[in-house]
């Protein structure tokens, strides 16, 4: 029965993570397995390998094929380098401890090369993090400074409304002063032109206490005038006999 070493899927949807199992090449890819020998994580930077080394070896010398991403974490972790120095002993190139020297040599490599990208990635990180505060500093700066010229905009506006407010006021102070001042002004001419009304009725007064004399006097000059008028009226009918007389023998002369 041919066995492969390959991955079978786990987790929720775009989260996934396998296990790296031994399993029978007709079963389906996440159905019956022989044996789980790791635990492949690709969500993290660098990604997370579990493997059981002596497993994982103890398989490829049995025979098993590793799938392609199989085969890649294999060679990660030096699996399929150390069953190539195996190969070497067992032909006779070079011993055990060789090829044990070989493989740690490579393995100590490996390692410092892992851990100068986990600290490059790391400084990376934290240079984007600083970039990433340094630009929410200026966006800060920018928005506080921003907030400053408007609200000293609103001082100023405030200030001038208020000036042109207190001009208003003074102005209508003024206007009402103004006011006032007409009307005491038209208040003081009505007040006097009553004071010299008040005069003609004192006098209307003193004319009704005297309107008795006044009548007397009246009455006394329609006297005189009868009388004149009388004396007028007789003067003439005694002249007009001596007239008719005088008019009477002038016609008789003239008859003559």
């Amino acid at each position: 029965m041919p066995t492969r070493i390959r991955l079978a899927r786990h987790g929720r949807k775009r989260k996934p993570h396998f296990h790296i199992v031994v399993a029978d090449s007709r079963a389906p890819r996440d159905g019956r397995y022989i044996e789980k020998i790791g635990i492949y994580n690709p969500n993290t930077n660098p990604a997370t390998i579990e493997l059981d080394f002596d497993r994982a070896l103890d398989w490829l010398q049995k025979g098993a094929q590793p799938s392609d991403t199989c085969r890649a974490i294999l060679s990660y972790k030096g699996v399929l380098y150390k069953n190539h120095l195996l190969n070497g002993v067992k032909k006779g190139a070079f011993s055990e401890e060789e090829a044990e020297k070989r493989f740690q040599a490579w393995l100590s490599e490996k390692e410092s090369k892992i851990e100068a990208k986990k600290d490059r990635l790391k400084k990376a990180r934290e240079d984007e993090q600083k970039k990433r505060l340094e630009a929410e500093a200026k966006v800060n700066e920018a928005r506080a400074a921003e907030l400053a010229k408007k609200q000293s905009e609103l001082a100023a506006e405030e200030a001038e409304a208020a000036g042109a407010d207190a001009g208003e006021q003074a102005e209508s102070r003024t206007g009402e002063e103004t006011q006032a001042e007409a009307k005491e002004e038209v208040a003081t001419k009505e007040e006097k032109p009553e004071v010299k009304e008040e005069k003609p009725e004192a006098k209307e007064e003193t004319g009704v206490k005297e309107e008795p004399e006044a009548k007397k006097a009246e009455s006394q000059e329609a006297k005189g005038e009868a009388e004149e008028k009388a004396e007028t009226a007789s003067g003439e009918k005694e002249a007009e006999p001596g007239e008719e007389a005088g008019e009477k023998n002038s016609t008789e002369e003239e008859k003559k």
